[in-house]
């Protein structure tokens, strides 16, 4: 097949399955809808990966459908993140929504609705990665608002349903400004391009990006870090996040944290791009070094507040983000490259965390950490990769978000300013102690008395055990595969090429580190 229709089958794969079972009756039984399901996001995890890895091994972008898909290596790292991490949580899901069914959480008719929609969410990630066409891609963010706040209320309670409405309402306005610096952005294209009809299309824009008008590009930065910020959850739009990733079915929020952060993040970095060739690079590192460092602050100020562990794990999310958008601020190669690496160990390592938080809410049957003790002794495994996930997503050693974290402070010492990388080492800290606290208090407490011990379902821990195993495998030696799809990814996002990266001295040294290190292993 067609490398080009291989893109187009990625992409419609999940949609057609989402239409079949939206057309099935809701009284189809459940191992329907979960095996299509399963079947659906399989099929997108082999298309992502032979479709990405076609792409990265060849060195050569595809194009699908005329200008309106495009794949690169910046691209294929996050349609690769979405078909992972999108298998992982289908195959969790079905243990786990069937237990929701059982207990009587979740009606067994809304089966149909779970499924259709997680299928539905799969694909408008997709159509945000591989769209060339800058509305399209806002309208790909927007949709994915609009197939995920039925599932963040799917439970229907007073909870679900403050959190679904505050999603809805504070996305989709704050993606609205999205829409004024895409708006701003092809305007400006179409009176500069010869050709006005291919203003909407970012490969066709880029050329003509140094003609730009400087203070309209600076204004629509302004308002599309605002507006896909929001999305991300970057401060100060972060507000609709803890709600909704705490009141969604846990394979939910992993891939909302996981995956569609991500997704808007790296609409930023495609106008990130664009704007360093038309104002010059201190404008959006400026821009974005503030947000990401305010994030970080305001995460480890809230976090130890929370007593929902899936609330502190979305705060955790905010920070997270924070420190993506704080390597864009420092820039340069090795700003870029750990911005690029951060987004792929945060997601695999969120997915794993909000999985586990799942997991101890079905054993405990509550998610506040003041009522979950002991669950070493309840359920030995489940404690066992709780705290691997904690481990993970405090950044220490040897996981992969250490390595993501200390090449943040190593280009932030180097690109300065000094203060900032201080600020964000002292809130960094704070968010570890937050989620250390877990492990010491809720998971090596005392059982409450009673308790039997018992374990949730095998395909809710084979999964995480995949998972825990990545997040371990990738920061002992990330493999070559990685380092070298960062670095051509980091080539597109600076407009420069792979040799004129390696003129940077501490880049060269540390990526040259890497990648013998991974060649060994």
């Amino acid at each position: 097949m067609d490398v080009s229709m291989l893109t187009v089958a990625l992409l419609a794969c999940p949609l057609v399955f989402s239409l079949i079972m939206a057309a099935l009756p809701k009284t189809t039984s459940y191992s329907v809808f979960a095996g299509l399901n399963t079947i659906s996001v399989a099929a997108t995890l082999v298309l992502s990966v032979v479709t990405a890895g076609t792409m990265l091994s060849s060195g050569q972008n595809i194009d699908a459908l005329g200008l309106w898909l495009h794949l690169d290596s910046l691209s294929s790292i996050f349609v690769l993140l979405v078909g992972i991490i999108g298998f992982i949580t289908g195959v969790y899901s079905i243990s786990y929504i069937k237990i929701d069914i059982k207990e009587k959480t979740m009606p067994a008719e809304r089966t149909k609705q779970y499924y259709a929609l997680f299928s539905l969410f799969v694909f408008t990630m997709l159509l945000a990665c591989l769209s060339n066409n800058i509305i399209l891609t806002w309208a790909a963010v927007e949709a994915t608002t609009l197939s995920t706040v039925f599932l963040v209320g799917i439970y229907k309670n007073k909870q679900a349903l403050e959190a679904s409405w505050k999603y809805a309402m504070v996305c989709t306005a704050g993606v609205a400004f999205g829409l004024f610096g895409t708006l701003l952005i092809y305007a400006n294209a179409a009176d500069i391009m010869p050709n006005a009809h291919e203003a909407a299309f970012l490969t066709s824009i880029m050329p003509y990006a140094d003609q730009f008008d400087p203070m309209l590009v600076r204004l629509a930065f302004a308002f599309i870090v605002i507006g896909f910020g929001t999305k991300a959850g970057l401060f100060p739009m972060h507000t609709w996040l803890p709600d909704a990733h705490s009141q969604a079915p846990s394979p939910v929020s992993a891939l909302l944290s996981g995956v569609l952060l991500k997704c808007a993040m790296l609409v930023i970095i495609r106008f990130y791009s664009l704007s360093i060739i038309t104002v010059g690079d201190t404008y959006p590192r400026t821009l974005l070094l503030i947000l990401g460092t305010l994030s970080i602050l305001v995460a480890a100020l809230c976090i130890f507040k929370q007593d929902d562990i899936k609330r502190r794990f979305a705060y955790s999310s905010v920070d997270n983000v924070g420190v993506v958008a704080l390597c864009l601020g420092i820039g340069g190669p090795l700003g870029i490259a750990a911005c690029l690496l951060h987004c792929i160990f945060h997601g695999f390592t969120k997915a794993l965390a909000f999985c586990m938080a799942g997991n101890i809410q079905h054993i405990y049957h509550t998610r506040d950490l003041n009522k979950i003790k002991g669950v070493v002794e309840i359920a030995p495994v489940t404690a066992a990769l709780t705290i691997i996930a904690l481990l993970a997503l405090a950044a220490f050693p040897p996981f992969a978000l250490f390595i993501s974290e200390f090449l943040t402070f190593v280009a932030g010492i180097q690109s300065g300013p000094i203060w900032v990388v201080v600020l964000v080492a002292i809130g960094l800290t704070g968010v570890y102690f937050a989620l250390t606290g877990i492990a010491l208090k809720s998971i090596f407490g005392k059982a409450p008395e009673g308790m039997k011990r018992h374990e949730v379902p095998a395909l809710m821990i084979i999964p995480e055990i995949a998972l825990a195993i990545v997040v371990m495998w990738f920061g002992i030696a990330t493999p070559v595969a990685i380092t070298s799809g960062v670095e051509d990814a980091t080539s597109v996002v600076l407009n420069q090429s792979v040799e004129e990266l390696h003129e940077a001295p501490l880049y060269r040294m540390v990526f040259s580190s890497q990648t013998k290190t991974s060649e060994v292993n």
